[in-house]
């Protein structure tokens, strides 16, 4: 789960991370409000998006504090698009409004969860701002996953960064709280780019970025109640909201399978027969009749899918259950769509037999393989 700039800078603000003076704006009425009582002759405008690269787009800008509400007015309902979003752009509901800072130098930091070895990492570099993608690969420090960051590393990365003074130990408190933040939030990415160097001395958080763990959301009730739906495919939220692992692709065969491993293998085959997945779309193990269908409704709710897959072992499920999920939710699609079935396991011959007498289109097989192929058959034949 992402969270807004906004959002990430009170985080950062309530573990002694610097940010600057600002406020968060959703309407020109709150706009105005905060004109009357603004202390600069500008402000820096930011557009609250869940991407990156939003300066290149015009997403961030300094203006006359007289010119905010005219500016939050134009932004607000608008889409934003930047590299990281397409074309389609994302919807601005908030703008963020912050003081200009005296800026003498910019640096790059953020603290990631490094699968390959298991444990966080620090990444740090000298180059931070709009040209990241341009410089120099960052600095990287693991973090002992028994012993935590340790002081050392942190003024050892700061002289490394060419930082002097008592800049050296701010950068070290600086890090460490960041350290603290990300353990604390279950976050997989805090990042700050840039890190300002101010012409005082001081560090300032000059952008946040925090990703959270789906998977430890069950103890981050504060932060889940931070997701912002808007920003999100509205099929991921809907399953999210039925607990299915869902996510969207840019093929035409729609997939419905339980278990994540064969979800993945079922995609392979699909891609090795010529077809594109429009979907990965776990049902879970132990899924039921009620979430098949639930399931398949949202996969057909895509008008660009032209067939579905469902691939199920009926390990703890049965095939019958998952066949009378089937029905009923085909029953109920407003459109003819062709369906490839699999089934193998716990009453796999009942299951095909209720999928037999349904008089659906479906085409039943007990291979993979061979399922794989005749979705992608089914699928070129519509156009």
């Amino acid at each position: 789960m992402r969270l807004h700039e906004y959002q990430a800078k009170a985080l950062f603000a309530r573990y002694g991370l610097p940010t600057p003076v600002g406020s968060v704006v959703a309407t020109e009425d709150e706009a105005a409000r905060l004109c009357a009582r603004w202390r600069c002759p500008s402000c820096v405008v930011k557009a609250q998006i869940h991407a990156g690269a939003r300066g290149k787009a015009g997403g961030v800008r300094v203006v006359p504090i007289a010119e905010l509400p005219k500016t939050v007015r134009q932004w607000l309902g608008s889409r934003l698009a930047t590299a990281q979003t397409g074309p389609g752009g994302q919807l601005v509901t908030r703008v963020l409004v912050e003081e200009p800072v005296a800026v003498a130098s910019e640096l790059y930091l953020a603290c990631v969860v490094d699968r390959r070895l298991g444990k966080r990492m620090i990444l740090a570099g000298t180059q931070g701002g709009v040209g990241i993608e341009e410089g120099s690969a960052p600095l990287q420090i693991p973090i002992d996953s028994l012993k935590g960051f340790s002081p050392y590393q942190g003024r050892a990365l700061a002289k490394a960064l060419h930082l002097s003074g008592r800049l050296v130990g701010a950068f070290g408190d600086f890090v460490a709280h960041l350290v603290d933040l990300t353990i604390a939030t279950d976050a997989l990415l805090v990042e700050i780019n840039p890190l300002m160097v101010t012409t005082e001395g001081t560090l300032v958080a000059g952008d946040g970025k925090i990703e959270i763990d789906d998977n430890a959301l069950w103890r981050q009730p504060e932060l889940d109640a931070e997701r912002d739906p808007q920003q999100s495919d509205q099929k991921d939220e809907q399953a999210r909201a039925l607990g299915l692992q869902y996510i969207a692709l840019d093929g035409d065969i729609g997939c419905l399978v339980n278990g994540a491993g064969l979800a993945m293998a079922t995609m392979d085959l699909i891609a090795l027969a010529g077809g594109r997945p429009a979907n990965f779309l776990d049902v879970g193990g132990g899924t039921t009749a009620q979430k098949v269908a639930e399931a398949l409704a949202l996969l057909v709710s895509d008008r660009r899918v032209k067939t579905v897959l469902v691939n199920i072992f009926g390990g703890i499920v049965r095939c019958d259950l998952i066949a009378e999920g089937l029905v009923l939710a085909a029953n109920g699609f407003g459109r003819s769509l062709p369906i490839v079935v699999r089934l193998v396991g716990t009453r796999r011959e009942e299951g095909q037999k209720i999928l037999a007498e349904s008089g659906l289109e479906v085409d039943v097989t007990d291979s993979l393989q061979d399922a794989a192929e005749k979705a992608v058959r089914r699928a070129g034949a519509i156009v």
